[in-house]
Formats: C-alpha cells, sequence, structure tokens
C-alpha cells in the first residue's frame, strides 16, 4: 500500500464539493445566528461561554491521544492565562494543562496572522510544556519511520507511515505556504471554509512534521481555518465531536491518506464540523436558560441554593450526574441535614428542581 504523500500528485488534492456544498450554507446561517445570540449576552455570560468551549475543547483534544486531564486544572489554567480573578485560585500541578490552556488561548487570539514555521514551533512548545522526552519547537528529526500504529506489541497493524524525516522542512515549506495562499482574500483562495479546514487537517496529519503532539496541533489548525474562513473566533469544539466517534476519525482519516482524491474525507470533516456547531449551539441556548432561571428566581433564593445551583450548572448542558441530593447538598454547603432538607423542597415547590425517586432515595433534578 502507498500513501498519500508517495504519489505522483502529492499535494495536489481533488475532490467533488459533495456533502460540503450542501451544509455550507446552513453552517454560515447558524454562525451568523449564534454570533446574534452572543452579542446579546452580557459580557460576563460572553466570557463564560468562551471559557466552557475552550476547556471542553482542550480536554477532548487530550483525550483523543489518550490523555486525561483535570477538568478544574485546564479551567484554572486558562482564567490565569485569560486574567481572569479567581476568589480561590488552584495551585495546578499539571503542566500538560498549563500548556494546553496558553495553546487554546493562543489559536484564538492569533486565529487571523499567518501561519509561519515560528507560530507552529511556539504552539509546540506550549504542547510541550513540562515533557522533558519530547525536543519541542522543531521539527522531528529521528531517522526511525513514524507510524501511526494499534495493537499489542509484536502483533500491531500499521495505520499510516509518515514521509521520513529528511524531508520535514521542505514538506512543511510547502504546507505554510499552501495555508497561506488559500486563505480569505489571498491567491489562492478556498471559499469554503469546511473544505479549506478539511484539506487543513488532513494534509498537516499527512506530513507529521512533529515527534508528538501532531494531532492536537492538526485539530488547532483546522479550528484556524475556520475562524479565518468566517472572519471571526467562533466558539467550536472539534475535539468533543471527534472523540465522541474516535474509530470513525481515524477511520476516515485512514481512508483520507490513501490517495489524493479526497471527497469522502471533506464528506466526514464537514458533517462533524456542523455536529460540532450544532454543540456549541446548545452550550449557548444553555447559557441562556441559565440567564433566564436566575432572573426570574434571583429574589426567592438563598445563598445556599444558589451555590449549589451553580455547582450543578457547572457541569454543562450533559447535566449534574445522579442529580441533587441531601448528602450532596450538605458537602456543597456544609449545612445541617435539616437546612438541607428544608432548601432543597424549597426548591422543588418554586419548580426549580423536579423530585425523582422517593424517600432516602430521592435526588433532583434541575428545571431549565
Amino acid at each position: 500500500m502507498s500513501y498519500n504523500w508517495e504519489q505522483s500528485d502529492w499535494p495536489k488534492f481533488t475532490y467533488k464539493e459533495g456533502k460540503s456544498g450542501k451544509i455550507l450554507l446552513d453552517f454560515l446561517m447558524k454562525s451568523g445566528q449564534m454570533s446574534g445570540v452572543l452579542t446579546g449576552l452580557s459580557e460576563g455570560n460572553q466570557t463564560e461561554l468562551l471559557l466552557e468551549m475552550m476547556v471542553v475543547e482542550a480536554i477532548k483534544t487530550s483525550e483523543i491521544e489518550g490523555e486525561f486531564l483535570s477538568r478544574p486544572d485546564v479551567m484554572s489554567s486558562i482564567k490565569k492565562n485569560l486574567g481572569i480573578h479567581e476568589e480561590q485560585p488552584l495551585l495546578v500541578k499539571d503542566q500538560r494543562a498549563k500548556g494546553i490552556a496558553k495553546l487554546m488561548i493562543k489559536v484564538r487570539a492569533d486565529y487571523a496572522q499567518e501561519l509561519t514555521e515560528e507560530a507552529l514551533f511556539e504552539w509546540h512548545e506550549l504542547l510541550m510544556e513540562g515533557n522533558r522526552y519530547v525536543r519541542a519547537g522543531r521539527w522531528r528529526s529521528d531517522s526511525a519511520p513514524m507510524q501511526v500504529v494499534s495493537g499489542a506489541m509484536g502483533k500491531e497493524t500499521v495505520h499510516f507511515e509518515a514521509p521520513p524525516s529528511t524531508q520535514i522542512p521542505a514538506e512543511m515549506d510547502a504546507f505554510i505556504s499552501w495555508f497561506n495562499e488559500t486563505a480569505p482574500g489571498k491567491t489562492a483562495t478556498i471559499n469554503n471554509p469546511l473544505i479549506r479546514s478539511a484539506i487543513t487537517h488532513l494534509y498537516f496529519e499527512s506530513v507529521h512534521p512533529f515527534e508528538d503532539g501532531n494531532g492536537r496541533i492538526g485539530r488547532a489548525l483546522a479550528e484556524k481555518a475556520l475562524h479565518q474562513g468566517l472572519g471571526q473566533a467562533t466558539l467550536i469544539s472539534l475535539s468533543s465531536t471527534i472523540e465522541a466517534k474516535k474509530k470513525e476519525y481515524y477511520d476516515a482519516l485512514k481512508s483520507g491518506q490513501s490517495a489524493n482524491e479526497i471527497t469522502d474525507w471533506l464528506d466526514y470533516f464537514s458533517d462533524t464540523v456542523y455536529h460540532s456547531q450544532l454543540s456549541a449551539e446548545r452550550l449557548i441556548n444553555f447559557t441562556l436558560q441559565k440567564v433566564k432561571l436566575f432572573d426570574r428566581y434571583k429574589s426567592e433564593l438563598n445563598d445556599r441554593q444558589v451555590k449549589v445551583i451553580n455547582r450543578m450548572l457547572a457541569e454543562g448542558p450533559a447535566g449534574f450526574e445522579g442529580g441533587m441530593t441531601a448528602k450532596k447538598f450538605i458537602a456543597i454547603t456544609k449545612a445541617s441535614k435539616a437546612t438541607a432538607t428544608r432548601d432543597l423542597q424549597a426548591l422543588a415547590e418554586l419548580g426549580v428542581f423536579l423530585p425523582q425517586g422517593g424517600g432516602r432515595s430521592v435526588s433532583y433534578k434541575l428545571v431549565l
């Protein structure tokens, strides 16, 4: 089997617009609608949404690569780098959380800037912060083949082998030139941002220029292409959608790296972007529901109830696992059992909480 970079037409990708053309109009319309809703939110709620989206992307892009980061560590790191004050700042010990947080902010802040070798090296240094085993901020130079494999030792399956390290400087010069020349308003503009984002990711992953971190940087580049295509840093987390169906992602990537006719890859990636956008829309709607909840009940809630509701809301649209119980209420507020029971019953009477079950096993679901 030969890979795309070994073929005579590399990297002249060919494709039919297919699904990406059909999705584009909906994608652009929804982007405009989301932008309008965001504009109507307070600065605090806008910041909250941005934080949540960056936290989700940081955690999920790491999970795809088998790294599991602490949500509080990532959240605290992003807040610190954005200059957001925390009443009780967390001491972040995980250097990976610090690095990915800085990368998330950098990608959004610099989305409109041209891509350079120096920028990619900086991204890699941020991502590898605290990693003593990877030579950060430089192309890979090891003479051993760079392979994507799975399976037990001795029974590995090679899914892809990237170009040898000696080719990387030239390959990356070509990639960076292509990325900049296809940007909006440039000489070889690709007007469909879904297509440009899809090719960006496939192209970069096929070169695989770093010792480690290629997947995370490749997904960040795909988001940069989307931001440029829309003319603004949009709220989206590609990685949360990809991570939910990781096998499908790797299968599509493997197929895309087998030839330079990439219509199937574009169809897959465009669909992934659109579903990521739908997830972002759900998060925005969730935030609006939160605002309405507090606007309606703020005069009827005590400090303990507000604290518990905020703790439940912190879990996002997926909800607070297992619901709220008297035991959890006591742990969060340090209230007595009698006070916790009284507060929970009051929330149920207001219609803020919906009781589930009964007796000692009763729990409460937050009604939005």
